[in-house]
């Protein structure tokens, strides 16, 4: 039993660092991180959090999102000195935030964990309804196209993508990193009924870079870009020669991976 353990069976409050998997639909808010133009999840989830341990607490994401996109498997961490069970802690979450954010899980961790930089490979998928009419449902939760697609092309295409790569092509204007490499490890296409589904995994990602490799993605589907142009965009190293931003109700953040260790991940790029 660890320490911490025997101190909740006793009542005790101890510092500890707590571990979020966290589920959202993305509509309605600013995006994950604080946004002084909009309300965004994580200021919704730490006046919760102020409030069920009558503090004022930060909690740390492991990914930004965009305005508008949604997650089935963002991860954040807190530290708080409290003796709640980890269901205590879910139950007093889900009881206070909206429904459209919910608290899947609560985990107590080592104290060196970090939801960021202890994370390793990330996967987002990008949801298409590809058929003559849209959805009522679901117009929240993908981009509509009503005209043919060439999926062999876009097969094809995306392969070029797959593995380290200098993305300057498809990153934001403003994007913030360091620098444009990163190692995107697959790309899987995947046609379901009227859906098409690309699903990303990757040790990171730029801002805007699913979003950018998606919108000249469904060029090459609508044949105003060649498999092989996707090739020459990612070289030019030039924003502009690649398609435009799809929109971000089609992505979501599905999972984050990390080492059993807790350590943080070598195929993790900053």
């Amino acid at each position: 039993m660890t320490a911490s353990a025997k101190f909740l069976q006793q009542g005790v409050d101890v510092e500890r660092k707590i571990k979020l998997l966290i589920e959202f639909e993305g509509s309605a808010y600013h995006g994950w991180q604080f946004q002084t133009n909009g309300l965004s999840i994580q200021e919704v989830i730490e006046k919760a959090l102020s409030k069920i341990v009558k503090k004022e607490t930060r909690i740390f994401g492991a990914s930004r999102t965009d305005a508008g996109v949604h997650a089935e498997g963002m991860v954040a961490h807190f530290t708080a000195d409290s003796n709640m069970t980890e269901l205590d802690f879910m139950r007093a979450f889900n009881s206070l935030l909206p429904h459209d954010i919910v608290i899947k899980e609560v985990t107590d961790v080592p104290m060196d964990f970090d939801a960021r930089h202890s994370a390793g490979r990330k996967t987002y998928r990008y949801t298409i309804l590809n058929r003559p009419f849209p959805s009522a449902l679901l117009y929240r939760r993908c981009l509509f196209i009503p005209f043919p697609m060439d999926i062999p092309a876009m097969i094809e295409a995306k392969d070029y993508l797959v593995g380290k790569h200098d993305f300057t092509s498809f990153r934001a204007s403003n994007c913030s990193a360091k620098h444009a490499v990163r190692y995107l490890f697959k790309i899987d296409l995947i046609q379901e009924g009227d859906f098409i589904y690309l699903i990303f995994e990757g040790g990171g990602f730029l801002k805007h870079m699913v979003r950018n490799i998606v919108g000249t993605l469904v060029l090459v589907g609508r044949g105003q870009l060649h498999a092989g142009d996707v090739k020459r965009i990612l070289e030019s190293k030039d924003r502009e020669q690649a398609g435009p931003t799809a929109q971000p109700q089609g992505l979501c953040l599905v999972s984050i991976d990390y080492p059993e260790n807790g350590a943080r991940s070598k195929e993790k790029e900053e």
